[in-house]
């Protein structure tokens, strides 16, 4: 039984914590919820017990805490990091703060969980949303033959710019049928009925970094010098997120051993049937665990080359369930 905190409660991944960590069975001894001065008092219902969030603050005590999920934004972690970790517990952190630190382990449990062992500030970070899904499902074809290149488009739902975000989609899609100004605040344009070619802001090399994020973490992650070009774009999809993926390998590999890889890789659903239009979509992902892949095909291009589609839950795998995996994976090693 561990002594559990989560800080960010509030938020949508917050919340996620709270429902994986119930449906999982954590072994919770203590729980105890952390936010902003706005939802200290807020009341939560875990389990059959209530709990109320506690004002984060740098007096916080974090001692007797074994394990703390940490989603509060960048800023917050790296604020708050000395303070949550100096008693001993592991921070794993849903932020972009630490991912790319050299003494920061990234971690995604079906790709390289054994790095989440080495953490000498005893902070693990958890990868962007995007990187997570694409590198479960690319490991499966690294197993095959090392990856030497991937270019990958996304299509990513409001849930990867928050609760609010979620909320905005949603009134957008009313104030459009009902004929009324449509108010944005929460992406650079509306987001109903449209896309948008840009998620974070944007670098000196034109990327934004959201693109530079899968780059260089699905490098780390793997352990790898593969080559990542991403083209990141909004959709007006609630909460879990597209890619279109074409990937390079060393050694030519046909779909059907893709196929196959895909269907015994861990964490991976193949959802992989033209001829019924069966492939995975947003809408049926939602609330789901796995990274979905289907529409394998060779590149036309490349002979080397393959293509395939995954869709996963980004609240989910992408975020909470991801962290709460690796804490799994540090139980299971004790």
């Amino acid at each position: 039984m561990k002594n559990v905190a989560i800080v960010g409660a509030s938020g949508a991944v917050g919340q996620e914590f709270l429902k994986v960590l119930s449906q999982r069975h954590f072994p919770i001894n203590q729980l105890r919820l952390f936010g902003s001065k706005r939802s200290a008092g807020t009341i939560y219902s875990f389990d059959g017990k209530d709990y109320v969030v506690e004002e984060l603050s740098p007096a916080s005590d974090f001692s007797g805490i074994d394990i703390a999920f940490v989603s509060a934004g960048a800023s917050v972690s790296k604020s708050y990091a000395e303070v949550i970790t100096r008693h001993g517990a592991v921070m794993i952190d849903n932020s972009s703060a630490f991912r790319l630190d050299v003494d920061v382990p990234l971690v995604v449990p079906e790709v390289n969980a054994a790095d989440a062992l080495v953490r000498p500030r005893g902070v693990i970070a958890n990868p962007n949303c995007t990187t997570i899904q694409m590198v479960v499902a690319l490991q499966a074809i690294e197993r095959l033959s090392h990856i030497r290149r991937v270019h990958v488009a996304t299509y990513q739902a409001a849930s990867g710019a928050g609760a609010e975000a979620m909320k905005e989609l949603l009134r957008q899609y009313r104030q459009v049928l009902d004929g009324a100004d449509v108010e944005v605040s929460k992406f650079p344009y509306q987001l109903a009925n449209n896309m948008i070619p840009q998620v974070d802001v944007f670098m000196p090399n034109d990327y934004t970094k959201e693109e530079m994020k899968m780059y260089h973490e699905t490098r780390k992650i793997m352990h790898s010098d593969i080559a990542v070009s991403a083209m990141c774009v909004r959709v007006p999809s609630l909460r879990a997120h597209s890619e279109s993926v074409w990937v390079e390998t060393e050694q030519p590999i046909t779909p059907e051993q893709a196929r196959e890889a895909f269907r015994s890789a861990e964490g991976v659903v193949l959802q992989d049937e033209p001829q019924s239009s069966t492939y995975p979509m947003p809408l049926f992902v939602q609330e789901h665990d796995a990274v979905y892949v289907g529409r394998v095909r060779a590149d036309l291009t490349n002979p080397n080359g393959l293509t395939f589609w995954c869709v996963s839950d980004q609240i989910r795998k992408g975020a909470a369930l991801n962290a709460v995996q690796i804490a799994e994976y540090l139980l299971s090693r004790e």
